[in-house]
């Protein structure tokens, strides 16, 4: 049973699936109608992250006119945390290729937020068929940073939290507050609950092997090198402001992939779909329905 936008909570969307021989958790919730086309959310990689608190907000807006997936990828939230034979991107590709199987969905709108949007990048390249529109946000592999260092301030930040031996709320505060234009948004409430589900020692461990992937098989997330690859329609959105993934990463995926366009916010960071979420919600939306 798909939960209905004017009753979604945490508790209500919550569902698990093997998929490939491991277990995903998600968040589902959409329109009645088992006809509605179908969008994938696919979230960030920062301490903390699961496909609830990057896009849990956005979900009942969403869920009015698509049946919405929040996945926690895996290594994340309430997925398995496995170590990993490949890159992270290709892995979580295939095992989100086999929840659709798993799940009768044939294809997806897809929305990548940062180390999801490589996922999503993947999506599209490995298994096209399945991929309908790809919106990216600030995403990761996809994008070459132009005239902003490496590594960025927001990649610095979270290095400095994951790799402490025992890493602090105001480290959590730290990464968090680069994520964002306005630090208002980085409540004590927001601190606390990313910190509790980062330092969760299954958490740390899901990231340890998130981690050691990219490690193990760097040029593998390199995938503004196969961009010229992607068939689907794909928009690229970014913050101008920000910090993690620096939104010149992105004008190389727009001259390379052959139907890009690209969406700039202004006044706003790493977090769109926060920040600016309304504007975020309708562009996605009328992209995705025409």
């Amino acid at each position: 049973m798909i939960t209905t936008p004017s009753h979604v909570t945490y508790e209500n969307t919550s569902k698990t699936v093997k998929a490939a021989h491991l277990t995903l958790h998600y968040h589902e919730a959409g329109p009645a109608s088992p006809d509605a086309p179908v969008v994938i959310m696919l979230h960030g990689g920062g301490p903390g992250a699961s496909g609830w608190s990057n896009f849990g907000g956005n979900l009942p807006v969403f869920a009015e006119h698509f049946r919405t997936l929040l996945i926690d990828q895996p290594c994340y939230g309430k997925s398995d945390k496995p170590e990993l034979h490949q890159d992270f991107f290709s892995y979580a590709a295939g095992k989100v290729a086999a929840l659709m199987d798993e799940l009768g969905i044939a294809r997806a709108h897809f929305i990548g937020n940062s180390l999801g949007g490589g996922t999503a990048t993947r999506m599209a390249l490995d298994h096209p068929e399945k991929v309908d529109k790809l919106l990216l946000m600030g995403p990761g592999g996809i994008s070459l940073n132009l005239f902003s260092a490496d590594p960025t301030e927001g990649i610095k930040r979270l290095f400095e939290f994951s790799q402490s031996p025992e890493p602090t709320r105001e480290q959590m505060r730290t990464f968090l507050t680069t994520l964002a234009y306005d630090p208002s948004i980085v409540t004590d409430e927001l601190v606390e609950e990313r910190y509790a589900q980062a330092v969760d020692p299954e958490a740390r461990v899901g990231n340890a092997r998130m981690a050691a992937s990219f490690a193990k098989w760097p040029q593998d997330t390199l995938l503004w090198r196969e961009a010229h690859r992607i068939t689907r329609p794909t928009l690229l959105t970014w913050g101008r402001e920000d910090r993690v993934n620096p939104f010149d990463g992105g004008l190389l995926a727009l001259k390379a992939i052959p139907d890009a366009r690209l969406h700039v916010f202004p006044h706003c960071g790493h977090w769109a779909q926060t920040e600016k979420a309304d504007e975020f919600n309708r562009l996605a939306i009328d992209f995705f329905s025409h």
